[in-house]
């Protein structure tokens, strides 16, 4: 696929309020030696929230665990924990929903207060006020601190800018000078060779995303997700997104208004330079990708493996 060629506003098109999704997510492992005992954490099934509500979602994993539970996450994330005890040579994880997507309201850019003023509001001070979104500020295990991104990311922070034109900017920026390439990086891909060489899928653009807004203090966090295969809201019916062949992941900054009134997460998808409206639907939120991976676990036995993902995202209505 080539890049959209999408200009980004201060707010997110208004144009299509909803959209019903329909997603096929199929995980498919085969392994060279059978594996005794497995125990698996799954995020994928649909937030519930202000943006989407589920119509359907089913989880079909064969073989059948002989243990297997579901519930949310301190972040509201729904995740489900199953165990296979039968000794098998493939495990096939297959997730189908059903999602109406609403945009978000529009974001006046501009009203949002300076990042400086913001960045003081997340610092820690004796006695005062804990202030929730301060969790996304430090760094995590797959967005260390580099000086590197620092100093990438500075000429965007420039005194008094509201802190939502920041994250705007710096999404243009990244898209604009780092290139997409399919399969030019694996889960433990360090970001500092990211950075270094400019490319990288989906994953690691959220990653450098997330690093550059918390070098100066800011919080952010890293949403997994769905993709159209083509934006509904772009102004150009058909138009490829990158990154929609398979699971997805964006940023959200925490953008409190200079008025004081209610603060915002802003979702910023560098890889395709829009602000994520009806066709971009949400797994799970967290620090990076390992809080929210789609499927991770650990087994006994296996030998080497062969990693089958298929993902299916289209439009209802």
């Amino acid at each position: 696929m080539n890049p959209a060629t999408v200009t980004p506003s201060p707010a997110p098109p208004t144009a299509a309020h909803s959209a019903l999704l329909a997603v096929e997510h199929l995980t498919r492992y085969r392994y060279s030696r059978p594996v005794e005992l497995a125990h698996h954490l799954a995020y994928l099934q649909p937030l519930r929230n202000g943006l989407q509500d589920v119509e359907s979602h089913e989880l079909a994993i064969t073989p059948t665990p002989h243990f297997r539970s579901g519930g949310r996450d301190r972040l509201g994330n729904e995740r489900c924990v199953f165990t296979v005890d039968v000794t098998h040579g493939a495990l096939q994880v297959q997730s189908r929903c059903r999602v109406r997507v609403r945009a978000p309201a529009a974001l006046d850019a501009a009203a949002t207060a300076p990042w400086e003023t913001t960045r003081e509001r997340l610092g820690y001070v004796a006695g005062g006020r804990f202030e929730p979104a301060s969790e996304f500020v430090p760094h995590s295990p797959y967005v260390p601190a580099l000086a590197a991104l620092h100093d990438w990311a500075g000429s965007d922070f420039q005194p008094g800018r509201p802190v939502a034109e920041v994250g705007i900017a710096l999404m243009a920026r990244l898209h604009a000078q780092f290139d997409y390439r399919s399969a030019s990086t694996e889960v433990d891909t360090p970001l500092a060779e990211v950075l270094q060489r400019r490319q990288g899928v989906c994953q690691d653009f959220a990653h450098v995303l997330i690093g550059a807004l918390r070098s100066r203090g800011l919080a952010a966090r890293y949403v997994s997700g769905y993709l159209l295969t083509s934006s509904p809201d772009d102004g150009a019916p058909g138009a490829p997104w990158l990154g929609a062949d398979a699971s997805h992941a964006w940023v959200a900054l925490w953008c409190p208004m200079a008025d004081g009134s209610d603060a915002h997460w802003l979702e910023l998808d560098p890889t395709n330079n829009v602000l994520p409206a009806t066709g971009h639907l949400r797994l799970a939120v967290g620090r990076d990708y390992g809080d929210v991976t789609p499927l991770r676990g650990v087994i006994r036995g296996g030998g080497e493996h062969r990693l089958e993902v298929r993902v299916r995202t289209e439009r209802l209505e």
